[in-house]
C-alpha cells in the first residue's frame, strides 16, 4: 500500500513528548495531507515510552501509527534504519520525537519535493545552534576533516531532519552497511539535496 508521506520518529525516554508530537503533527499534516503514517521506533526506553505508544496504536484509530519495539537501546542509527524499512510513503521524514524540529518543517520539506521534480531530498539545518563555542568549533574541525576524507560532501550543520523520495530510502536501505553513520550515507547516496 502506497502512501503520500511517512514520518520515522526515533523514540528514546520520550514517554512525556510523544503525545504532543502526534497532536502537533496532526496539526502540521492537516494542511497539506490525510494520506500519512507514523512510524515510531522504541529504541529500548527505560522509561514508560512502550507502553504509551501501545496505548496510542490501540486508541487512536484517527491517525495510521506504526510501532516498532526494540529490545533494547540500539541507537539512533539504527531505529531510523528499522523506521526506513516499515516505511511506504511516496516521501519519507525522519524527526525527533521531542518537538526540538516542529513538523510545520517535515510539510515544507515536502512541499518543496512536490514543487521540484528534479529534487530528491530535503534537508534542515540551523543556521545558528544554541552551544557553547568549545562545541560549535570541534564541530567544525570534524566536518572539515571528515570532507577532506571521504567522497561524501557533507552540508555543515545539516541534521538528521529530512524529507526524501522513496527511492532515496530504497538506495539507503540497499546498502550493506551494519555500523551506520546516516549523515555520511545521506550524503554518500549522492541524490540532488536542497536545504532549508
Amino acid at each position: 500500500m502506497k502512501i503520500k508521506h511517512s514520518l520515522v520518529v526515533p523514540c528514546y525516554n520520550e514517554e512525556g513528548n510523544v503525545e504532543k508530537f502526534l497532536v502537533e503533527t496532526q496539526k502540521a499534516m492537516s494542511s497539506y495531507t490525510d494520506d500519512y503514517e507514523i512510524i515510531f521506533v522504541n529504541d529500548g526506553s527505560s522509561d514508560k515510552t512502550p507502553s504509551v505508544l501501545r496505548k496510542l496504536f490501540n486508541e487512536r484509530k484517527d491517525v495510521n501509527i506504526k510501532v516498532i519495539n526494540f529490545s533494547r537501546n540500539f541507537g539512533k542509527e539504527a531505529a531510523m534504519y528499522a523506521g526506513f524499512t516499515q516505511a511506504v510513503g511516496e516521501y519519507v521524514t525522519v524527526i525527533d520525537a521531542d518537538l526540538q524540529q516542529d513538523p510545520v518543517y517535515a510539510v515544507q520539506m515536502a512541499r518543496l519535493l512536490d514543487e521540484n521534480p528534479d529534487c530528491d531530498m530535503v534537508a534542515a539545518y540551523q543556521r545558528e545552534r544554541k552551544e557553547g563555542k568549545a562545541v560549535s568549533k570541534l564541530k567544525r574541525v570534524f566536518y572539515k576533516f571528515i570532507d577532506r576524507f571521504s567522497d561524501a560532501d557533507f552540508i555543515s550543520d545539516a541534521s538528521d531532519f529530512r524529507t526524501m523520495r522513496q527511492s532515496v530510502v530504497k538506495t539507503i536501505i540497499a546498502l550493506p552497511e551494519y555500523h551506520r553513520f546516516s549523515k555520511g550515507i545521506f550524503s554518500w547516496v549522492g541524490y540532488n539535496t536542497m536545504t532549508i
